[in-house]
């Protein structure tokens, strides 16, 4: 591959129908918001207001906060599902051909013309571009299989575009249908021998950028569970008390989502686990594991997280859970991408002051 020397935090240093919805800020926050919330009594102390609040335009999210020196714009894009396979993949054609024969052809989620998942892809990168965004976020499932074929296209078009990007993986970019090994085994597996160049150097189960004072972080919960070491490392991020916003490819349990929002869904395992046969993997476990529902209760209690952003649905969906935005992304074989700007605001002035 190109540049393998050039990791995404040498690229961060570089310069239908309506829907709104905008968060609180602490004059408008509910009651029990303002009493318990960390981020608020640090605000009344004379601090910078961290989580401001958040608006929604369509695919357009900004979120506010007082702790950031400039504005952010990033572009996430997940499940792109490209397939462009090759003769290095004769051997695992019993794998991928069921995947393969997918998403040749889409509608785009726009127009409603005709379009395919290499076009789309392409036209993300055009868009990034003239939004000027900071650096692109590739939420997982950008491939159907771990297609080497695949995953040069990508590489090639992402330095040509010459965006900053960051990437996490997603179940279907390390899966081969029917191929023997545990979820973890053959994300192990494929990661090194396939995707690791889109990582540019970093950890692929969790990494944090730094961007005029915003962490980015990326978490990789494509088998649906969450590591002790990952737990670890989001405790951590977390401590600094800096505004973060977070990346994953499952989205995050949210009350009334079916159990396609697995991670930290408290009915997921085995018995709800009706994909397994179609694709061949193994079956759930029994539950979640202590850690994974830690994790999700620790996200959504941490005063400091903006946003989550996620894909894996293929549906377009917002929810709001402790004064935290999770906006889920429809499927990039459509052209569906989320613009995202973090936008500074001005402290609120003290009563002092007005």
């Amino acid at each position: 591959m190109k540049h393998p020397d050039r990791s995404p935090a040498d690229y961060l240093s570089r310069p239908t129908r309506r829907r709104w919805l905008r968060g609180v800020v602490v004059a408008a926050a509910p009651p029990f918001l303002a009493a318990t919330s960390p981020a608020n009594e640090a605000t009344a102390a004379g601090a910078k207001l961290i989580r401001a609040g958040f608006s929604q335009d369509d695919i357009r999210i900004r979120l506010y906060s007082a702790a950031v020196s400039r504005p952010v714009k990033l572009v996430f894009a997940a499940d792109t599902h490209l397939s462009r396979d090759d003769a290095r993949g004769d051997a695992y054609r019993e794998f991928s051909a069921h995947m393969a024969g997918g998403y040749q052809l889409t509608k785009h989620f726009k127009t409603g013309k005709e379009t395919n998942p290499e076009a789309c892809f392409e036209e993300t990168l055009e868009i990034a571009r003239r939004e000027n965004a900071d650096f692109l976020v590739l939420g997982g499932d950008i491939f159907s299989f771990p297609s080497e074929a695949a995953v040069e296209w990508v590489m090639a078009r992402l330095e040509a575009a010459g965006l900053p990007w960051l990437y996490t993986a997603g179940n279907h970019d390390w899966h081969y249908e029917g191929m023997e090994g545990s979820s973890a085994e053959l994300r192990e597996r494929w990661i090194a021998e396939r995707l690791l160049p889109l990582y540019g150097g970093r950890e692929p189960m969790h990494a944090a950028f730094e961007l005029a004072g915003l962490k980015v972080l990326l978490i990789d919960n494509s088998t649906y569970e969450i590591s002790p070491g990952q737990l670890e490392f989001f405790r951590r991020e977390a401590a600094s008390g800096q505004p973060m916003i977070l990346c994953v490819h499952i989205p995050l349990y949210a009350p009334g989502r079916p159990a396609g929002f697995g991670c930290g869904h408290p009915a997921w395992g085995a018995g709800v686990d009706k994909n397994h046969l179609i694709e061949r993997r193994p079956v759930w476990a029994e539950h979640h594991s202590a850690v994974t529902m830690d994790f999700h209760r620790e996200v959504f209690a941490s005063p400091n997280l903006l946003g989550i952003f996620a894909g894996h649905t293929h549906q377009f969906s917002t929810d709001l859970l402790q004064g935290v935005p999770q906006v889920v992304a429809g499927a990039n074989a459509t052209g569906a991408h989320l613009v995202v700007e973090v936008l500074p605001l001005d402290p609120v002035p003290s009563p002092t002051n007005i």
